[in-house]
């Protein structure tokens, strides 16, 4: 399993009949950050009228909530939301702040500029790509160390390794190739080493 979101913050502005409205789009590991940082985006732009968003959360992004922050029901949040879900984005929080410029823009134009707005912020953002993965690890000598990382990297699989008068080497795979990465193990060091199977990782 995998999920897409996106690495950093980045933020986008656009004017549409003097109204500006300014998309800032984060990263949030849980609901308590997405409403951080729309609480952030208050605090930093008190003076401006709305601060509509939407966010969405879990690897199969089961959590999404919006609000249009006293603009017409449905012309803010969602569309901010749908910019989001469109993406397949997930972890990541969009605030749309508007100054108001004087003019209506009425409902569709509302719908158009606020999801205008989230879909520069998602163009701008770096996105990437987090897969469900487990850690099989054993301490190896040196020499097993360099057969094993290459093996796995034969097969497609990341390693991480922590140095010292061993090597505690860490195999990450998916959860169907763990009976096939603890066969690695057996083969490349004589049934050496006892790789222990870890909790799944997001990585």
């Amino acid at each position: 399993m995998s999920y897409r979101t996106i690495a950093t913050s980045v933020e986008a502005e656009i004017e549409i009949k003097k109204s500006r409205f300014l998309a800032r789009l984060s990263p949030a590991a849980d609901e308590g950050e997405a409403r951080a940082v729309i609480a952030d985006c208050r605090a930093v732009r008190p003076k401006a009228r709305h601060h509509c968003s939407a966010f969405v959360l879990d690897p199969d992004s089961r959590t999404q909530r919006f609000s249009d922050d006293g603009e017409p029901a449905g012309t803010a949040g969602a569309p901010i939301l749908d910019v989001v879900s469109g993406h397949q984005l997930t972890y990541v929080v969009a605030v749309v702040t508007r100054y108001f410029g004087g003019t209506l823009l009425g409902a569709g134009g509302l719908v158009r500029a606020y999801g205008q707005a989230a879909s520069e912020a998602v163009e701008r953002a770096r996105i990437i790509t987090r897969h469900e993965l487990v850690p099989v690890r054993a301490d190896v000598d040196y020499a097993q160390a360099n057969a094993l990382e290459r093996a796995a990297g034969n097969r497609g699989w990341t390693t991480r390794a922590e140095y010292g008068g061993e090597v505690g080497l860490d195999v990450l795979v998916p959860l169907a190739e763990v009976d096939a990465a603890l066969e690695m193990y057996a083969d490349l060091t004589a049934g050496q080493a006892e790789p222990a199977v870890g909790e799944v990782e997001w990585v």
